[in-house]
């Protein structure tokens, strides 16, 4: 059985800001999540340079659903895409190659798509660690419903039967950015999402592995307001943060 991730024992809890942005288009919302980005590094440099002044620093976490959009990754290849730009056009996908890891993936409409703009320094500062319990979240929260879930060995996301090269398949894709041990970018969680849509494209890169979605595994449509709160329960949980729920 795999073993599953204890919580951290962290010493104070962090403050963590939450923003539901509803239905938001990729630009806008990699515009605001980069304005947020340098907000919080600019804290964290401030007070490097007046140590004297209390500090206390804002970390924040975005939920949002796009339409339907493509993005390629720092070390993505485009040979990935499997469309071209009129079909893009046709189709009304749009597309962004961006400074996240990882190489392409899909979003769109039925997605739980989770940006966290955290600075580690106030949580533990390693890469490695923050992923798993980016995964971690998604398989607890995908236990709930009755759908186990784990990882795939060299591969960053959740995947359910992983260790079936012919039945694996993946449920949510992870890619990240880190400065200044400052997070962005995050996860892109299929629930009732369209699968279509990773037809044309090679997911992560990878293409002898398959996609699916809570809808496709549990035959029904589950409550996306309810997986959210699940959501938010599991990174409370493992980040040891106080959420702090505001509206955009």
């Amino acid at each position: 059985m795999e073993t599953i991730i204890t919580e951290p024992q962290i010493s104070t809890k962090q403050q963590v800001y939450f923003d539901d942005l509803g239905h938001m288009d990729y630009k806008s919302a990699w515009d605001y999540q980069e304005k947020l980005f340098q907000e919080v590094i600019d804290r964290k440099l401030f007070h490097r340079q007046h140590p004297e002044e209390v500090f206390i620093q804002k970390h924040h976490l975005l939920f949002v659903e796009h339409p339907h959009v493509y993005t390629l990754g720092k070390s993505g290849s485009m040979k990935n895409l499997l469309i071209n730009q009129d079909t893009l056009n046709e189709k009304q996908i749009s597309f962004f190659k961006i400074n996240r890891g990882g190489d392409i993936t899909y979003h769109g409409p039925g997605q739980v798509v989770g940006y966290p703009i955290l600075d580690l320094d106030g949580f533990f500062t390693d890469i490695g660690r923050y992923l798993r319990y980016l995964e971690e979240a998604v398989i607890l929260t995908l236990r709930e419903y009755g759908i186990e879930a784990g990882r795939s060995k060299g591969e960053t996301g959740v995947w359910l039967e992983p260790q079936s090269p012919s039945r694996a398949r993946k449920i949510c894709a992870i890619g990240v950015r880190c400065s200044r041990w400052v997070t962005m970018h995050g996860f892109a969680f299929n629930v009732n999402t369209d699968l279509d849509y990773f037809r044309f494209i090679i997911p992560c890169g990878i293409d002898n592995k398959s996609v699916t979605s809570m809808e496709k595994e549990l035959g029904r449509k589950p409550d996306m307001e309810e997986v959210k709160e699940k959501l938010l329960g599991h990174f409370g949980k493992l980040f040891q943060w106080e959420l702090v729920r505001t509206s955009h």
